[in-house]
Parts: C-alpha cells; structure tokens; sequence
C-alpha cells in the first residue's frame, strides 16, 4: 500500500458527494442508469504525492448497475479539468471535484500503481486511527521497460469480472463485498 489518506470523519459536506454526481452522472456517455437512486457502496483512495489534491476512487451504485467514479478534490480550479462541481466541507473550506480522468495527479498515481504492483492507500482519521479497508485494490506489475507510452484506462461500468484484454500491459484489479456477495472487478488498464 502507497501512503496514507487522511479523511474528516464526521465533516459536514454540502452538497453531498452523491448530490453532486446526481446531476454529473447523467451527462457521461458511458451512465445509463437511475440518478435518483444513487448509493456509494465501496471506495479507496490514493494518495498524491505532493500531498494537495485529494484522490477518492468510489463505486457509485443505482441498485441495477454499479460505476466507477474516481474523483479529485482541489482547494483551487484545475485548468482543462472536467468539473463536476464544487462543495463546502466544514473542516476544509471550498472543494472543487473533477472527473479524475481528467486530473494529471490522480491518473500519473493511478499508472505508478499499476506499473509498480502497488495497491490504496490506507486511510486515517484526524487522530491517527486507521480505518477499515472497505476495497483491496492492487495494480498488476508491468514488465520493466514494456509501454512506456502506453495510457491507463478506466472501465466506468463495472460488470463482475476481472477478464483482461489481451493486449493490456497492466491492470488494476478490486475485490470487495456487494449486496453480501464477493466481488472481482478491473477498473483500469494500461495499454
């Protein structure tokens, strides 16, 4: 595991994340699913290096199909970045949310993770308590010196499998628990 995120157990958020992504959602080619009837029933996080923005990968669920939605959380707009939209947190002030497929920190983290067989980040709250991983999120490997040019890919609908295109380098990989049942998903490739 890559670092620690730390999190504001308790802070208030307005709007919420799932209100902002009601109105994002619907708008993405790749959604065909109910708004109305969003949850988010698993996440991770990683953890930008430089310690600025804030990496939260959550699989958003409509009871029917269930999403990956990464997103980044800025202090300050990110130029070329595609804004979900903004929020109040009552520790942190004013937070700007991007589709992290647009955000350079979070795919440049997501790549060395897949490059480098790393996995999340652990998480703690404001006092030091880790708390309890809700995903084990692992990246594949690549062979040194293999893709160097290659780009990551992210696989918005998740459908229960982790079956692999056969000319992906490297892979991202989640097992996790929905509706009591286990689960193996890919959510990213470097090709």
């Amino acid at each position: 595991m890559s670092g620690a995120a730390e999190v504001h157990v308790g802070a208030e958020l307005r709007p919420t994340k799932i209100e902002l992504l009601q109105d994002w959602l619907p708008r993405q080619h790749w959604f065909f699913g109910d708004a109305g009837k969003l949850e988010r029933v698993a996440n991770f996080r990683l953890v930008d290096p430089d310690g600025e923005v804030g990496l939260d990968s959550m699989v958003i669920s409509d009871g029917a199909h269930a999403y990956f939605v990464p997103v980044t959380w800025r202090a300050a707009p990110l130029d070329g970045g595609d804004l979900i939209g903004t929020l109040e947190h009552s520790v942190l002030g004013t937070r700007y949310c991007y589709d992290a497929a647009t955000d350079p920190v979070f795919m440049e983290e997501l790549e060395r993770v897949i490059r480098e067989t790393d996995g999340q980040a652990d998480v703690h709250d404001h006092d030091g308590n880790v708390l309890p991983l809700v995903m084990d999120v692992q990246g594949s490997g690549v062979v040194p010196g293999e893709g160097s040019d290659a780009e990551v890919e992210l696989v918005r609908v998740l459908e229960r499998s982790a079956d692999v295109p056969g000319d992906a380098l490297g892979t991202l990989i989640a097992d996790w628990t929905d509706d009591g049942g286990p689960r193996h998903d890919l959510l990213a490739l470097l090709r």
